[in-house]
């Protein structure tokens, strides 16, 4: 029985570990003299109280019940058979064969007709039964109890056929040097093909860069990318730029979005997706689903030939439907000749620039800059007028300075009747008249307001003064604060609105012109004079 330890000892414990952590001072060492890592926690570390452990160990939170492996390179002897075989069937043996290590069933000798047990012939050695015991290591390991001598006689075989073909190679050379003289050429040249195919064989073994082929499973695995080449990540170190995905090493985006077309070096894997023939089949996919909303059956993935068959048709027939429709538009309304524009090299070849050459082509003279236009209308006089709105100014009014009129967008008034182009000009100026005397009037109210303000502004506590009675503004204001103080029931009828009262001859006019919804009849109204039959 453990004593009870006190404040300072478990103080003590406690700083004990914080320096074992901290690696101040070396780690505790259990039993075996492994050490104790002082990071494990405290519930995994202390040993159940029915152990009785007394030195810190980690013992007992391993298993006991570990069985011994044997190592990785231990194998069964295949086909190996243990002593002499037999003279005669023993009791309990391998009907087939006459081995104990195996019954009828499992025997893999040939089926004999008659078997050992009854001819008493050719009996079989027992085979040598291994008892391995092997790890997870081991048996996983796809080459263990592998033998090495097997691939000795694979390589001896190739090395045979190689030097039976370079022999007859050799002999097909001597016959080609004695029966022709010219064949030394031929010679040469093979014998340099078979150089190059060495040395391509030897580059292709220690080059894997464009490919790894594994001859067993007859896969190729492409490389993705030419080391050589920069990567798609590495062109644009920005953060913020296109986003690169390393699983499938796609990058949509360009990574120089600011770069000319023509400065490009890679420009995304999106172009690849919005050019060539990716648009044809977007298309396509497009007009399946449109078709199948309409309750005609196409699939693109399910019958491609057809759906590609469907899809030309659909075009060949809305370019036909367009030529008609064009046609007849142009028979309606007419304008063919409207279509026939001229050759580009000619529209894009104008200008208003005027150029002198002399006789040989040289430039004789480029004549004056062109002034730069206005994106407005310039130079237009619309209802006859010889001048523009704006070009006439008289007593703080535009107008136009070919026939003084102060009213825009009127007709000009050059060579009309006399007497018409007075009474008009007579009108007209008493509209600036009118329009001067309230401009005068506003400008009036205006300044007063401004010297009530400024005398207020000087005596705050001095009282506004009266408004005038006969002012008619006044007179409105008074009418309606005397309506609004009546009592609302003794209120006149549109009292607040108008000044005129209803008579009695006008309401009862109006109920009797008034049709109800909910009238019967309302459906007869105005059927009076109309024939019955």
């Amino acid at each position: 029985m453990t004593s009870k330890k006190t404040s300072e000892d478990r103080k003590k414990e406690k700083e004990l570990l914080e320096a074992r952590k901290a690696g101040t001072i070396p780690a505790e060492v259990d039993e075996d003299g492994k050490e104790i890592n002082p990071h494990i926690p405290q519930y995994m570390a202390n040993a159940p109280w029915y152990l009785n452990q007394e030195k810190p160990s980690l013992k007992h939170q391993r298993s006991h019940h570990i069985t011994k492996k044997d190592p990785i390179g231990l194998w069964y002897n295949r086909g190996e058979r243990a002593g002499p075989a037999p003279t005669k069937y023993r009791k309990g043996a391998c009907e087939n064969c006459g081995a104990m290590t195996h019954k009828l069933k499992d025997c893999l000798e040939r089926p004999r007709r008659v078997g050992a047990k009854f001819s008493g012939k050719d009996f079989e050695a027992d085979e040598v039964i291994t008892e391995i015991n092997v790890g997870y290591d081991a048996k996983h390991d796809r080459w263990n109890g592998y033998d090495v001598s097997s691939h000795a006689k694979i390589a001896k075989e190739y090395e045979g056929v190689e030097k039976e073909r370079r022999a007859r190679k050799a002999l097909e050379l001597e016959d080609a040097v004695k029966s022709k003289g010219e064949a030394q050429k031929e010679v040469d040249e093979d014998l340099k093909k078979d150089d190059l195919n060495d040395q391509s064989e030897q580059v292709e073994k220690e080059r894997n860069l464009a490919t790894t082929a594994d001859p067993r499973t007859r896969t190729t695995v492409r490389n993705l990318r030419i080391r050589e080449d920069t990567a798609k990540y590495l062109l644009n170190l920005d953060l913020n730029s296109a986003y690169y995905d390393p699983k499938t090493r796609s990058m949509r985006e360009a990574p120089k979005p600011d770069q000319g077309q023509e400065d490009f070096v890679y420009a995304g894997d999106n172009t690849a997706l919005n050019s060539g023939q990716a648009l044809d089949v977007t298309t396509m996919q497009v007009f399946c689903w449109e078709s199948n909303d309409k309750g005609v059956e196409v699939h693109m993935h399910g019958a491609p030939t057809h759906a590609s068959r469907m899809y030309a048709n659909f075009q060949a027939r809305k370019e036909q439907l367009k030529e008609v429709y064009r046609k007849e538009l142009l028979t309606k309304y007419g304008g063919e000749e409207h279509l026939e524009a001229p050759p580009p090299e000619l529209l894009l070849g104008q200008s208003e620039k005027y150029v002198e050459y002399t006789r040989d082509g040289k430039l004789l003279s480029s004549g004056e800059k062109a002034a730069v236009r206005s994106k407005y209308e310039e130079d237009v006089y619309p209802h006859n007028h010889t001048s523009i709105w704006g070009s006439y100014w008289e007593a703080g009014h535009w107008g136009y300075a070919c026939c003084r009129q102060f009213v825009r967008n009127s007709y000009c008034l050059v060579g009309r009747p006399t007497g018409e182009v007075q009474q008009i000009q007579a009108q007209s100026a008493a509209e600036v008249k009118r329009i001067k005397e309230k401009h005068d009037e506003e400008a009036r109210l205006l300044a007063q307001m401004q010297e009530l303000n400024a005398e207020m502004a000087k005596n705050p506590e001095a009282p506004p003064p009266a408004p005038d009675p006969d002012d008619e503004p006044t007179k409105k204001r008074k009418i309606t604060e005397d309506v609004v103080e009546l009592d609302e029931r003794k209120r006149k009828y549109n009292s607040g609105q108008a000044e005129t009262d209803v008579t009695e001859q006008e309401v009862d006019s109006y109920h009797r012109s008034e049709v109800h919804f909910e009238d019967p009849m309302r459906a007869f109204l105005g059927k009076d004079d109309e024939d019955p039959l």
